[in-house]
């Protein structure tokens, strides 16, 4: 069984109206939707926001779901130049941009750990799957919400992103966060803490990332229209090759 987790209902909204054979589980103030998604068994939640919420989330899919693997999707705000909204971006490293136990440990090193960031499992078959989504994009995606949002030439990218407990809206931030970690492309909330969840319990993680705006000042998109209409429609069309 996979499991599959995102912030918010949105993120997720398609995959559960595709969804087979549905019985949802109620624990810990979160809904389980268990059932089958393209000839795939997978079980879905929203995990809510932040590091706290997504790891609690994850702990219990792993313990109570016996899931194989984690995959993570939903929305996050671009911190390097040449990503655009709409582009997708598979993740590789995952830090915590916000994680600091010096003199103790060096920056952004998880204790006892002992890593500065942790691996997602191998992304191959996700970056295809990314791919096969973009050529049939207009099969998924309605013309009206892709100029909406101003969409216009979305691409695959893989790349290390940065997790945090705070919403990055400022150019001084995203400065900060450039010098701090140079390899970062994209910023959220819950990436890096289901990664180390995953890591501890040796569940295979990977994580898709849409982009929703660009971390600065202009960040004020309608983003649970952005959620609904483009990154849940993504995850939809990016699974389906993915699962198939």
């Amino acid at each position: 069984m996979v499991g599959i987790i995102s912030a918010m209902q949105e993120e997720i909204q398609a995959l559960l109206h595709e969804l087979q054979e549905v019985s949802t589980t109620e624990k810990g103030m979160r809904t389980y939707y268990t059932g089958t998604l393209f000839g795939k068994k997978v079980v879905l939640v929203f995990s809510r926001w932040g590091k706290v919420a997504s790891a609690a989330t994850t702990t219990q899919l792993i313990n109570d779901f016996n899931v194989q693997e984690i995959i993570f999707t939903g929305v996050a705000g671009a911190i390097h130049p040449q990503l655009n909204i709409g582009d997708i971006v598979i993740g590789k490293n995952l830090y915590q941009h916000d994680l600091n136990a010096f003199p103790f440990y060096e920056k952004f090193e998880i204790p006892i750990l002992r890593k500065k960031f942790l691996e997602t499992c191998d992304s191959e078959k996700l970056l295809t799957a990314a791919n096969l989504f973009l050529d049939t994009y207009h099969q998924f995606i309605a013309l009206e919400d892709s100029q909406l949002f101003e969409i216009q030439h979305p691409k695959v990218v893989h790349g290390d992103i940065a997790s945090g407990d705070q919403f990055i809206s400022s150019l001084k931030k995203i400065k900060k966060l450039n010098k701090a970690i140079p390899s970062a492309i994209c910023v959220e909330m819950e990436g890096a803490a289901v990664a180390q969840v995953c890591f501890e319990y040796k569940v295979p993680f990977s994580i898709i990332r849409i982009i929703s705006d660009e971390a600065n000042e202009n960040a004020t998109i309608n983003f649970p229209k952005f959620a609904n209409s483009i990154a849940s429609i993504y995850a939809l069309g990016i699974l389906k090759n993915y699962f198939s």
